[in-house]
């Protein structure tokens, strides 16, 4: 498949001084989060939607890439809202919401984040072998498309690269270290049907975030990728008025 209309960078410039970073999931392309960045460019804020490495082109280009480089796509976009307004918020989908945590604990000037079924602990036993099967076997099916809205496909890749799991699990691990050191404000999102990160992923999180502000919005029209799902204007209405209460 050609990905090459799916994977562009995708940004909005204005003179308002609050910013908007999104971040995609593993294997997705940035067209998952396309509707949430105009929404919030129709909105006046300045946006930026990056493509991770490794995604958008071929499964097989994310076996060498590491979760830092992830993690610097995401600064890099960071440092260009930056410039430009300063008032920042980031919202991730599933594992963007991870990066988005990793934000939230390296830069406290951020005003807060927004999580849409992030990832942060895997605890099925497939998982414990990831290190070891990623070198026998360098992809397994799909995780993409979880969408209960019927007619509705993710554009993502066909296979997902078992590198690149291990490289996710490595982040989370970080990422749940951090969890206690969040301060600022969060808003998740958590679908109550979904077959690719557990609901006590998002009971989870709130336990052990540091911040005071966490609020947990639960979706029940809406499968993993809600944010193309029957949801959508939920989280795009529920995330705006996160962003006016703490802007």
């Amino acid at each position: 498949m050609d990905y090459s209309q799916y994977h562009k960078y995708y940004q909005s410039i204005s003179k308002s001084e609050i910013g908007v970073l999104l971040i995609h999931g593993i294997t997705s392309t940035t067209s998952s989060m396309k509707l949430l960045a105009e929404k919030f460019a129709e909105a006046g804020f300045n946006v930026e939607l990056p493509r991770l490495s490794g995604h958008g082109t071929k499964w097989q280009d994310m076996n060498s890439v590491k979760y830092t480089d992830w993690i610097e796509d995401a600064e890099e976009a960071l440092k260009k809202l930056q410039k430009r307004c300063s008032k920042i918020f980031v919202c991730g989908l599933s594992m963007g919401g991870a990066i988005a945590l990793y934000l939230a604990a390296n830069y406290p000037q951020i005003k807060g984040i927004i999580l849409i079924n992030h990832a942060i602990k895997f605890n099925h036993p497939k998982f414990w072998f990831i290190p070891i099967i990623k070198n026998l076997i360098p992809s397994v099916p799909a995780i993409a498309s979880d969408i209960k809205k019927p007619g509705i496909t993710e554009i993502a890749y066909e296979r997902t690269p078992t590198h690149a799991v291990h490289e996710l699990l490595k982040l989370l691990k970080k990422v749940r270290g951090y969890l206690p050191y969040i301060k600022l404000p969060v808003l998740i999102f958590k679908s109550t049907v979904d077959h690719v990160v557990p609901k006590n992923n998002a009971k989870y999180t709130i336990k052990n975030l540091g911040s005071k502000q966490k609020k947990l919005i639960w979706l029940q029209n809406s499968y993993h990728v809600a944010t193309l799902d029957n949801d959508q204007d939920k989280i795009v209405q529920k995330s705006r008025e996160f962003i006016d209460i703490f802007e």
